[in-house]
């Protein structure tokens, strides 16, 4: 695989794209960052079962950059639940690793871009209804919290994904505030992009046929670039969220995931 100015272009247009649209619907890249990055990928020459597998270690590995600008702003207005945060973190960790180290590594990449294309499809359903789940109890103890979390962090490391879609339902069925709730999970992405990461480099180390400049199973040009790009926009994504009319966008944003999640359908069936 050799760099060329559209290689180039195609990754920074992702990256741009992704967080502008993390910031506006506070969702993490992922879901939208995995198939893209599949097809580009796949159109250079990477082999059929590694393209998805890659594609979901790279996209959750961009998370620890944009799950950092992202707290900050957070932070700076007190919603962030440091110790929800602290609870919870254990159990991302240890759900991580068992997805990412474990689970990931026994899965063909077949199966997992069926997964993805499922969970993605139920994601998107939700985002369409504008479905907010009802406050109905009150925040579990550390027990239930370490439980929370593991789903949370296993979950993420299967689609790639920051936990966003997971964690913020939970959270307001618990009844933390919303904006706490989107808060605290944009710093809950930097514990599971952290756990996953280290877990597809390690799982991913000794694999022969990785396209070059791969460590494990993230593919480095594929993380600098959409990295540093997304962390551009992400700011002002979220300042737009306020202008714009978000609930429109998310049904917008919705009917796309559709046609993303029918691509990665298509793909891991396929392949199997």
């Amino acid at each position: 695989m050799h760099f060329d100015p559209l290689l180039i272009v195609e990754l920074a247009t992702l990256g741009l794209c992704t967080g502008f649209l993390a910031g506006l619907l506070g969702i993490g890249g992922g879901m939208i960052m995995v198939p893209f990055m599949t097809i580009i990928l796949t159109n250079r020459g990477v082999a059929p079962e590694l393209t998805v597998k890659m594609a979901i270690a790279t996209s959750m590995a961009t998370i620890m950059f944009t799950s950092i600008s992202s707290v900050r702003a957070h932070h700076k207005r007190g919603a962030v639940r440091w110790d929800l945060v602290k609870k919870l973190a254990p159990g991302i960790i240890l759900g991580g690793m068992v997805a990412s180290l474990g689970v990931f590594t026994l899965l063909k990449g077949s199966s997992l871009a069926i997964f993805f294309a499922l969970f993605v499809s139920f994601s998107a359903t939700q985002m369409f209804l504008d479905k907010k789940p009802s406050p109905s109890r009150q925040i579990p103890g550390t027990a239930g919290l370490l439980a929370a979390g593991s789903v949370i962090g296993f979950l993420s490391g299967l689609v790639g994904a920051g936990g966003g879609f997971i964690s913020v339902p939970f959270m307001t069925w618990v009844n933390v505030a919303i904006h706490s709730a989107v808060a605290t999970s944009a710093a809950l992405g930097f514990p599971i992009a952290l756990a996953n990461t280290m877990g597809f480099i390690v799982s991913g180390f000794n694999l022969t046929h990785l396209p070059p400049y791969s460590l494990g199973y993230i593919w480095l040009p594929g993380l600098a670039v959409i990295a540093s790009c997304s962390v551009l926009t992400a700011p002002l994504g979220a300042k737009a969220a306020h202008t714009l009319p978000v609930k429109r966008l998310k049904r917008v944003f919705a009917s796309i995931l559709y046609v993303l999640a029918a691509y990665m359908l298509y793909k891991g069936l396929l392949t199997a």
